[in-house]
């Protein structure tokens, strides 16, 4: 069988270097609404195997690609104790956290979707 990431010129025994692939397809596709799909599809489809390694590879994908996400909450946790009223800060604090766990948590979970799709897709082209 073809390896499907020697077209590319891609090392698909490398899972990091798929995930990280994948991570900045997620990032670049922003624009598209579905890029963890599309992101963890490139890199369970580079990495090969079975379903269960594409769930893997896909969702660590997601997880690399929430990084920035991840920077959102750093900036907050240093700004908002500066809020003045401590119950500003607080709340603020919390839904930021919130809102990026929510996010995280649906992106790896999207590129872990599109992990399982990416490795049907190498199975079948």
């Amino acid at each position: 069988m073809l390896n499907p990431g020697s077209l590319l010129g891609v090392n698909t025994d490398n899972t990091l270097l798929n995930a990280v692939v994948g991570a900045v397809a997620t990032i670049g596709l922003s624009f598209t609404g579905i890029s963890p799909v599309l992101g963890g599809a490139l890199a369970a489809y580079l990495d090969g195997g079975d379903t269960k390694n594409g769930l893997r590879v896909g969702a660590l994908s997601g997880l690399i690609a929430s990084i920035p996400v991840g920077a959102i909450l750093a900036i907050a946790l240093v700004f908002l104790p500066l809020a003045g009223d401590l119950g500003v800060a607080i709340g603020g604090l919390v839904i930021v956290v919130v809102i990026v766990v929510i996010s995280v948590g649906y992106t790896v979970a999207l590129s872990a979707l599109g992990g399982a799709i990416g490795i049907y897709l190498a199975d079948e082209l």
